[in-house]
């Protein structure tokens, strides 16, 4: 397929009214990505393959989605709805360019994969004019059913057409087609809306070519494949097809879920080897995890690279910008955010590190917090190599702890530290001989009843 040129057009100008949200519908996530850029990952990408995406009037969020993907990519703006016909010839000015196969794929099917795409273009190398790709529908009702003699395909009936015998084929239209792209135009120009919304159906191509003489036929693949996504319900169906194939993926690589249906990843989260990841996991996008890291349960992570050997949790949470080096450790109820942690670094428990580079090996306290935030501005922290930061210490940015430095339990650092340097902040403590004794007789006197 590689010596044959394309252009792929992407309808993704549907309002997806039934989201109930203000959010264009191929923008809504599926496994931390916009559905629209699983779809645009898919699509045949590289020399010779060209893109085209079609959205609707004020979808500026959706163009700037499809440039942070494909930034080569032609947008087109379909400005009256009227039909999937017309939706496609608004990338009119691409398909004139000419391609040897058009692609009509659907930015509302994240599920689909870039081997169904090469597998729906094999047939135009082998002279048909159109593919069709189908499924086996466990309940074809509502769907375009797909007619065919032999292998060849005659007709697409939608299922209010359909005779009762009709209805009972369980060969459905996905709705994604292959176009001979020499022929494309010819065909889909001659589409009509003679229909009862009158309204120009792209799946009018198939008796157009039959019309013609040419060839149409089915590729099949799965059901879930072409999922698809019009209101919340079927989006969260796919997050749990897609979560499915994701957790398998990582069994398949090595990784060990101990409870694999309670962990969920994205869909760009790398391993390394011999990773542990336990149960009751979020793993958001942006995400790796180095050879042998274990991630303990009811941790979130997000936007963050784990190191070799590290350890995370339980009960962590590593916001975007973190960097935990081989063998650091967060452990339980810590929070970074924006963190860089080099190796062997140590957060046991019940901090809070913003915005903060720590040198390798140091040693940070329970209860430790970087004040990173002044009311108006982010600032940072530097900690050097080997420092030990004392229990329930409050570093205020911006401010730099030396390499070796310790910092007294309880302390408010608000001046540098210089190297091996011990800083301690805190009130002189004051020991009243016979006080609590005076204090326990005068709050015991107080609660006797008055006569």
């Amino acid at each position: 397929m590689t010596a044959r040129s394309s252009l792929t057009v992407v309808l993704a100008a549907g309002e997806g009214t039934r989201m109930r949200s203000s959010v264009p519908k191929v923008l809504h996530p599926v496994a931390g990505q916009p559905m629209l850029i699983h779809v645009l990952r898919a699509v045949p990408k590289g020399d010779g393959a060209a893109l085209a995406v079609v959205v609707g009037p004020g979808h500026e969020a959706v163009e700037q989605a499809v440039r942070r993907v494909r930034p080569e990519a032609m947008t087109f703006v379909q400005r009256d709805r009227l039909g999937t016909a017309h939706a496609v010839l608004a990338a009119r000015e691409a398909i004139a360019r000419g391609a040897d196969d058009l692609l009509v794929a659907f930015g509302d099917t994240p599920l689909i994969s870039a081997a169904t795409f090469e597998r729906l273009r094999a047939p135009l190398q082998n002279g048909a004019a159109l593919a069709v790709l189908g499924f086996r529908a466990a309940d074809p009702t509502g769907y375009g059913r797909l007619l065919m003699e032999g292998d060849r395909l005659v007709a697409i009936r939608e299922h209010a057409d359909a005779t009762p015998e009709q209805r009972k084929i369980t060969l459905c239209n996905a709705g994604v087609m292959a176009f001979d792209g020499r022929k494309a135009l010819e065909i889909i120009d001659q589409i009509g809306n003679a229909n009862s919304k009158g309204e120009y159906y792209l799946v009018d191509a198939v008796s157009i070519v039959r019309n013609l003489g040419l060839e149409a036929v089915v590729i099949e693949t799965s059901e879930d494949e072409v999922r698809g996504i019009n209101d919340k319900a079927q989006l969260a169906e796919a997050e749990g097809v897609m979560q499915a194939r994701l957790r398998k993926a990582a069994l398949d690589a090595g990784v060990t879920l101990i409870a694999p249906e309670t962990v969920f990843l994205a869909a760009d989260t790398t391993f390394g080897k011999d990773v542990t990841i336990e149960p009751f996991v979020v793993i958001g996008p942006g995400v790796s995890i180095a050879d042998g890291a274990v991630v303990h349960s009811f941790s979130h992570i997000v936007q963050s690279s784990i190191g070799r050997g590290a350890l995370v949790g339980p009960f962590a949470r590593m916001r975007p910008g973190t960097s935990l080096g081989d063998g650091a450790k967060i452990g339980n109820f810590v929070e970074t955010k924006a963190a860089i942690l080099e190796a062997g670094v140590k957060v046991n428990h019940l901090s809070y590190i913003g915005d903060t580079h720590v040198g390798a090996r140091t040693n940070i306290g329970a209860g430790t917090i970087t004040c990173n935030y002044d009311g108006f501005a982010k600032h940072k922290t530097t900690i050097g190599k080997g420092a030990f930061i004392g229990t329930n210490s409050s570093l205020v940015a911006p401010v730099n702890i030396g390499d070796g430095a310790y910092i007294g339990s309880g302390s408010v650092i608000t001046k540098d530290v210089p190297d091996d340097a011990l800083a301690v902040e805190r009130s002189p403590q004051t020991n009243r001989e016979g006080g609590a004794t005076r204090i326990r007789e005068m709050k015991t006197r107080a609660k006797k009843p008055k006569a």
